[in-house]
C-alpha cells in the first residue's frame, strides 16, 4: 500500500489545476486522483458525509454489463468489447480482458438495476399515441417564447445554450449573439445511444474565452474555429481539413509544410518525445506560450465543456426524428489538467488497486451541488426529467452512472466518446453541425482501423443490436431466424445508417411511453435503460469471477501508431 501511496502523490504532482472553479472543486479532484492510485475513499475529511453517502455504490457499474452472453442455444455473443478495449495514448487502460468474466466486486454481484426486471405493461398501455406525441414535442427547457433558458444556474452548471445554431453549427442567443456553445455530428456509439435503443442525443462543445478570442481580446469566429480544427486533430490524432486560413494571420504553421502561406488543413504532427510544432492561434498562442493553458495529443485543454441532451424520440407519420423535450441535459467540465504520463501512472495505480483489493468498490467523488469529479480531471453533473416533466438536477446516485462510462474503459479518449466519433470535414458543414439542421440519416456506415464495418461488426459480433440484445426490431430485421447476419440488409447499412439507428414508428412511440413510465415514477436509480418489457437476457446476480465463455477478447478498436506505449491491462 505504501507503494500506491507514493503513486498517488506522483500522479498529484503530474496534474496541473489552474480551474476557475472554487478551491472546493481543486481539492475534490486532487483527493480523488490521489484516492484512485491509493484506493481509500475519495471523500475529503472535511466533507459532509451526506455529499457522499450513497443508496447504490456501485451505481457506476452500467446495468448493460449484466447482461448474459450465451443464448439459450448455447451460442456465445460479445457485447462487451464495445466499450472494454485497448487503448491508445494517452488512455493506459486496456480493460479487453473484461470481455471474459464478471469480474464483479462482491458487493455488486447482485444487479441492482431492478427496472429492467419490472413490467410496465399496465402502465404504458394507459398511455394514447395522440398524449405521448403532445407530451414528447413540448418544449421542457426553453420558454414559451423560445427566446431563452429558464434553467441557468439550476444545477451547479450554467444550461446556458439556446439550441440554435447557425450554418457553421455555433449555437446562437435570440439577439445573433454568440454563446460559445458549438454542435457537432457524431456517429453513434453502438448500442444504447443509437435512437433505436429509446433516444436521441445531440452533443455541444465550448472551448474557454482565450480560444474564441483574437490577439486584442475580440471574438473572433475565424480564431475559434480554427482551433476546433487544431482540437480536433489533437483528439483524433490525425490531419484534419480546413477552409483556406492564413496562417501569416495567425503566426502559426497549421499544415506543417514549414512556411507560413495558406493553409487547408491542420497537420497532426508529434515527435517521438511528444514536441511538436502544433499551436493554438489567438489569444489561446498567448495563453499556451505563458503556461496557462495546454496542447497535448489525445487531450483536452483545461476548461473544455460538454453539454450532452439526451431526448424522446418524435414521430411524424413513419418518420421517425429527434423530439423537443429532454430527458436529460449532461454536462461536463475539464477542472484539472494530467499529461500522458499522470494518465499512465493512473492506468498503473487501478490495475495495481484491482489486483490487491479486488471487491472493493470504486471511489467516488460527488458533490450534492458541483456534481461528480473523476480522477481525470473532469467533473460531471446534469438535469433529468423530473415527474411532472420540468428538469431537475440529478442527485448523488444518479450521477454516479457518469463516472463508471467516463473512468476506467480503454475506447475512451480523456474520459470522452463523442468528438474522437466527430464526422469527417469532408462532411456537411465540416461536421460541424447539429442534428436539427440535418437529420441522422444517409451517412455512409464508418470503418473500423482494419477497414472493417463498425456497425456491420457490432451486430456479426453481438448477435443483436443493443447491449441487452433485447432489441426484437433489429433482430427481426438484420438477422435469420437461425441468428444469421442478413447479407442484403449488411450491405444496405454499408450505405446508409440509418436502416440501423432509427427505429420504426410502433417502436419508437413504444419506447417514449416505457420512458415517460419511468419518469412518473422517478425510479431511475433502478434503471433509466429503455425497454419494452421485462428483460429475460440480464443476469439478476453473478456468481464470483462467472465466465462470459467469451474465448478471446476483441482487442483493437484502433490501430496502435508507431512508437506507442504498451497499455496496461486492467483485469
Amino acid at each position: 500500500m505504501a507503494k500506491l501511496l507514493l503513486l498517488g502523490v506522483f500522479v498529484v504532482s503530474c496534474a496541473r489545476h489552474r480551474s476557475t472553479e472554487e478551491g472546493n472543486a481543486r481539492q475534490l479532484v486532487e483527493h480523488a486522483t490521489s484516492a484512485r492510485a491509493a484506493g481509500v475513499s475519495a471523500a475529503p475529511k472535511d466533507a459532509a458525509a451526506s455529499d457522499f453517502a450513497l443508496h447504490n455504490p456501485h451505481a457506476y457499474i452500467p446495468a448493460q454489463c449484466y447482461t448474459k452472453t450465451r443464448d439459450e442455444s448455447g451460442r456465445v455473443h460479445n457485447p462487451c468489447y464495445a466499450c472494454h478495449s485497448a487503448s491508445r495514448a494517452p488512455n493506459f487502460v486496456d480493460d479487453s480482458a473484461q470481455q471474459l468474466g464478471y469480474s464483479f466486486p462482491a458487493s455488486a454481484r447482485d444487479n441492482a438495476f431492478q427496472n429492467l426486471f419490472t413490467d410496465h405493461s399496465a402502465a404504458t398501455s394507459a398511455l394514447t399515441d395522440d398524449a405521448i406525441l403532445h407530451w414528447v414535442r413540448e418544449d421542457n427547457y426553453k420558454t414559451p417564447q423560445k427566446t431563452a433558458t429558464i434553467i441557468p444556474q439550476r444545477a451547479g452548471f450554467a444550461a446556458d445554450a439556446y439550441f440554435h445554431f447557425d450554418a457553421h453549427g455555433y449555437d446562437r442567443a435570440p439577439n445573433d449573439e454568440y454563446s460559445g456553445w458549438r454542435a457537432f455530428a457524431y456517429y453513434p456509439f453502438p448500442g444504447v445511444f443509437m435512437p433505436t435503443n429509446g433516444s436521441t442525443d445531440e452533443v455541444l462543445i465550448r472551448l474557454p474565452e482565450p480560444f474564441r478570442e483574437n490577439a486584442a481580446q475580440h471574438f473572433d469566429e475565424t480564431i475559434y474555429s480554427i482551433n476546433f480544427a487544431v482540437l480536433e486533430a489533437l483528439i483524433k490524432q490525425e490531419d484534419v481539413a480546413i477552409d483556406a486560413a492564413d496562417e501569416r494571420s495567425v503566426g502559426v504553421d497549421l499544415d506543417g509544410d514549414g512556411q507560413l502561406g495558406t493553409a487547408r488543413r491542420v497537420r497532426f504532427r508529434f515527435d517521438a518525445s511528444g514536441k511538436t510544432t502544433l499551436s493554438w492561434v489567438g489569444q489561446a498562442k498567448h495563453e499556451l506560450e505563458a503556461g496557462n493553458t495546454q496542447l497535448a495529443a489525445g487531450l483536452y485543454p483545461e476548461g473544455t465543456e460538454f453539454l450532452h441532451s439526451v431526448r424522446y424520440l418524435d414521430v411524424a407519420g413513419a418518420r421517425v426524428d429527434m423530439a423537443a423535450r429532454l430527458k436529460e441535459l449532461r454536462y461536463a467540465r475539464k477542472i484539472g489538467f494530467i499529461d500522458a504520463t499522470g494518465s499512465e501512472q493512473l492506468a498503473l495505480g487501478e490495475t495495481s488497486e484491482r489486483k490487491l483489493q479486488p471487491d472493493a468498490l470504486r471511489a467516488l467523488s460527488i458533490d450534492r451541488v458541483k456534481g461528480a469529479y473523476t480522477h481525470l480531471g473532469w467533473r460531471y453533473h446534469g438535469l433529468i426529467e423530473a415527474a411532472d416533466g420540468s428538469l431537475r438536477a440529478q442527485s448523488r446516485d444518479e450521477l454516479a452512472t457518469c463516472v463508471g462510462c467516463h473512468t476506467g474503459l480503454g475506447v475512451t479518449t480523456d474520459g470522452t466518446f463523442a468528438l474522437a466519433r466527430k464526422l469527417p470535414s469532408a462532411s456537411f458543414q465540416r461536421g460541424w453541425y447539429d442534428w436539427s439542421q440535418r437529420r441522422l440519416d444517409a451517412l455512409p456506415e464508418p470503418k473500423r482501423a482494419n477497414g472493417e464495418f463498425e456497425y456491420s461488426f457490432y451486430l456479426e459480433t453481438n448477435g443483436a443490436g443493443d447491449d441487452l440484445r433485447s432489441n426484437d426490431e433489429v433482430l427481426q430485421k438484420f438477422f435469420s431466424a437461425e441468428g444469421v447476419p442478413r447479407p442484403e440488409r449488411i450491405s444496405e447499412l454499408h450505405g446508409n445508417v440509418g436502416v440501423l439507428l432509427w427505429p420504426s414508428a410502433k417502436r419508437a412511440l413504444a419506447l417514449d411511453k416505457a420512458y415517460r413510465v419511468l419518469v412518473a415514477e422517478q425510479s431511475f436509480e433502478l434503471g433509466r435503460d429503455v425497454t419494452l418489457g421485462p428483460i429475460g437476457n440480464v443476469f439478476r446476480s453473478v456468481t464470483p469471477d462467472q465466465p462470459t465463455f467469451i474465448s478471446e477478447p476483441v482487442r483493437t478498436t484502433w490501430e496502435r501508431r508507431r512508437g506507442q506505449k504498451k497499455a496496461c491491462v486492467s483485469p
